[in-house]
């Protein structure tokens, strides 16, 4: 039999890897110390170009799906490990067949869930690595993927801000369809269930855990935190035609958990306006790139979000989802954010740059909005903001402006 490669970028080195021994008996100076999950399947890293590389021993026909499937995910932009190569037509010394190999990229900085567990970890964690977990199968439902074998040992997580983040691993039993019914999201979360507290309780057993409560109660957090994350991204909000700043208001809720909003569709009724959002998490430094393209106001990201969110109220309210994006923004550009940033008086330039006030006078509106429980115009807020808020802010300029090595030296200091 001959060796068969498949790789959308192949590397030669890959023909240099022993492939005619079990992956169980490859030599140790190939091997790259990391740590290791518990697997169905031999799992071993290599070093190779650079890199570092997992690979895993799997039936051919397992192997090419399941790197397929992976290609689908990283297409739709989804957290998992990043498929390399099939290596199929493995044969022994003796001419016996092989299973195949699936590689994928090493994901930098994580680790699984029992690495995790063998440090010294603070109060809490499990808890804080099942809530990474429901948010990575949110957004695997909201794209369609079925995981069919949702467990703590099938992602990696890293740290992120005494968080995690969580990465899927395994897509081996998974399935991509358009849409997930109720029936299928439910049945991920009944394996997601089972499986977390099997698998606390096998740390528990090796002393581990370093948690005193349950790990079947500890389990049950899959559930509760998995329905109140689709329920804020997926379910529809009526509100009152004065009430818009509620909009605002579910943007932000998304925002706190770590979702950006896409889109915005609001459908008016007789009794007031049905709004469903629609949120995709989107790469670091979309929006300001995104921003600059539509309008040509270069700002900071968050910055970018906050206008973008803005935007897409504007568009939603004045009905014109339909219409070219770039005309939408130049019309919101002109007769919104450029009317708020010119009323600022030449006296106050030096107080904050144009982006950051029009920042501040959206939140102020919303701050205003929530007191009177109705709409408050954006002029209206803008003229309370110049005159109650803005005048007294320091002279940012003027602060940014001053070279450090003029500053005086502060008693005490060297």
């Amino acid at each position: 039999m001959a060796l068969e490669l498949t790789a959308a970028r192949p590397d030669p080195a890959l023909l240099d890897l022993p492939w005619r021994l079990p992956l169980e008996e490859w030599p140790e100076d190939l091997l790259a110390a990391l740590p290791r999950g518990i697997s169905r399947h031999v799992v071993r890293f290599v070093r190779l170009s650079g890199r570092v590389l997992a690979v895993k021993e799997i039936k051919v026909d397992l192997a090419r799906r399941e790197y397929e499937m992976l290609r689908n995910l990283r297409r739709l932009d989804m957290p998992a490990v990043e498929p390399f190569a099939v290596v199929s037509g493995r044969v022994d010394a003796d001419g016996n067949p092989l299973d195949a190999c699936l590689i994928t990229r090493h994901l930098q900085f994580s680790l699984p869930y029992r690495a995790l567990y063998s440090q010294s970890l603070r109060k809490g964690t499990a808890t804080r690595l099942i809530d990474a977990l429901a948010v990575l199968l949110v957004r695997l439902h909201l794209a369609g993927f079925w995981w069919g074998d949702v467990s703590l040992s099938n992602t990696l997580f890293r740290r992120d801000a005494g968080a995690f983040a969580a990465y899927l691993v395994d897509a081996e039993t998974g399935e991509l369809r358009n849409r997930l019914s109720d029936g299928q999201r439910e049945h991920d979360l009944d394996i997601a269930r089972v499986n977390i507290a099997g698998e606390l309780m096998d740390l528990d057993a090796g002393g581990l855990l370093q948690e005193e409560r349950d790990p079947v109660e500890v389990s049950e957090r899959i559930v509760t935190r998995y329905r109140e994350l689709w329920d804020e991204l997926t379910g529809s909000q009526v509100i009152d035609d004065s009430e818009r700043w509620r909009v605002d208001d579910r943007i932000r809720r998304l925002n706190a958990l770590g979702f950006d909003v896409d889109e915005l569709e609001i459908t008016t009724d007789i009794d007031g306006a049905s709004i469903r959002i629609q949120p995709k998490v989107v790469d670091s430094g979309h929006h300001s790139r995104r921003l600059l393209r539509l309008t040509g106001l270069d700002v900071r990201e968050n910055q970018a979000r906050r206008l973008l969110n803005d935007l897409g109220v504007y568009t939603a309210a004045t009905g014109r989802q339909g219409d070219d994006e770039e005309i939408v923004a130049h019309d919101w550009l002109t007769s919104v954010y450029e009317p708020v940033t010119r009323r600022v008086p030449r006296e106050l330039f030096a107080k904050l740059e144009p982006a950051e006030v029009f920042h501040e006078v959206l939140e102020h509106r919303w701050y205003m909005a929530e007191r009177a429980q109705h709409d408050i115009p954006l002029q209206e807020a803008l003229t309370d903001y110049l005159a109650q808020v803005l005048p007294s802010k320091p002279d940012e300029v003027a602060v940014l402006g001053v070279d450090t090595e003029e500053l005086p030296v502060l008693a005490g200091d060297d």
